[in-house]
């Protein structure tokens, strides 16, 4: 199995984080491999037997799980909470399987599954934490599996509806064409047909630093991906177990990076203003972008999600 001591990509983006963020020899997460049907699903794990709550953090559609683990998976695990970052089939270094081509519902099924598979060891709180596409993953997952004690998104994107599709793809072109042809062409032998996703998405906003998106964009494992007709259609019609008017699963947390160019927070505000009967809180991070690499933001993300873990382990 590939790991990410003999990667550079992450090294090279790590760079761009404040001194405190990069993970220096010997802070780096212990990397474990979880069987999932055919494939092979990489984790990045700060264990803690003693810790109150377990986080899993869900990358997006531009980054992966090492990339989780140095903006929150360290600092969280050094703060006493355990930590796992997945590679979801696709992403980092998941060893795919052979079988179809892989859906955003095997994501959602991988995460839901990942968390019953952490449940079966102990009965500690778990709380989901989502980046980009990550966010409202981690509403999917919290809907279908319904054991979640918690969830943090850094945007919540439906992508159902077409204010979302034109404001998060690439050009308009890709949203009124590109994205419906996405799904027809899922239904043909065509499915596993790839596209980078450079071509489907504004991964030229990801960071607002030029070097770091030059060295995302390197990165095949991340923001550099190709995927599948599949997997894009998929992406876009997914619906909920629950939908938002009657979510009552957990609370939910959204921090949202006050200088995000691909998705600002009036496109979670759309899916958001219709969750009702759970507590709802917003935070603004000051200075950053859709991948926070950037000061106060940073730090305010951590501190926000610390007290939100605090205030689910006091409910527990």
């Amino acid at each position: 199995m590939k790991t990410y001591a003999k990667q550079k990509n992450w090294r090279e983006i790590q760079s761009f984080l404040p001194a405190e963020f990069q993970l220096r020899p010997g802070q780096e997460p212990q990397e474990e491999w979880w069987p999932w049907g055919p494939h092979h699903i990489h984790l990045d794990c700060y264990r803690n037997e003693a810790a109150p709550l377990k986080v899993i953090l869900f990358h997006g559609l531009g980054t992966n799980g090492r990339q989780m683990s140095s903006i929150l998976g360290a600092p969280l695990g050094h703060r006493g909470f355990e930590m796992i970052a997945i590679d979801m089939p696709e992403y980092g270094l998941t060893q795919l399987g052979r079988g179809k081509p892989v859906r955003y519902d095997d994501w959602v099924q991988a995460g839901s599954d990942l968390v019953n598979a952490e449940l079966a060891k102990d009965s500690r709180p778990i709380i989901l934490y989502g980046l980009s596409a990550g966010g409202m993953e981690t509403y999917h997952v919290a809907a279908k599996n319904g054991n979640i004690k918690g969830i943090v998104g850094m945007t919540f994107l439906d992508q159902r509806v077409q204010q979302v599709r034109d404001e998060t793809a690439l050009n308009r072109f890709m949203s009124r064409v590109g994205g419906p042809l996405a799904l027809v062409t899922a239904r043909t032998p065509l499915s596993g047909l790839r596209m980078p996703m450079t071509a489907a998405g504004k991964m030229n906003a990801l960071v607002n630093d030029k070097a770091a998106l030059k060295a995302c964009l390197a990165d095949k494992t991340s923001a550099g991906k190709w995927v599948t007709m599949s997997f894009l259609a998929s992406y876009m019609s997914y619906s909920p177990t629950i939908e938002p008017e009657d979510f009552d699963v957990c609370p939910i947390l959204l921090t949202q990076p006050a200088q995000d160019r691909w998705t600002p927070l009036h496109l979670s505000e759309l899916f958001l203003k219709r969750i009702k009967r759970v507590p709802l809180k917003v935070v603004m991070l000051e200075n950053a972008g859709h991948y926070p690499l950037e000061q106060p933001g940073l730090s305010q993300m951590v501190n926000a999600i610390h007290e939100f873990c605090l205030s689910v382990t006091r409910d527990a």
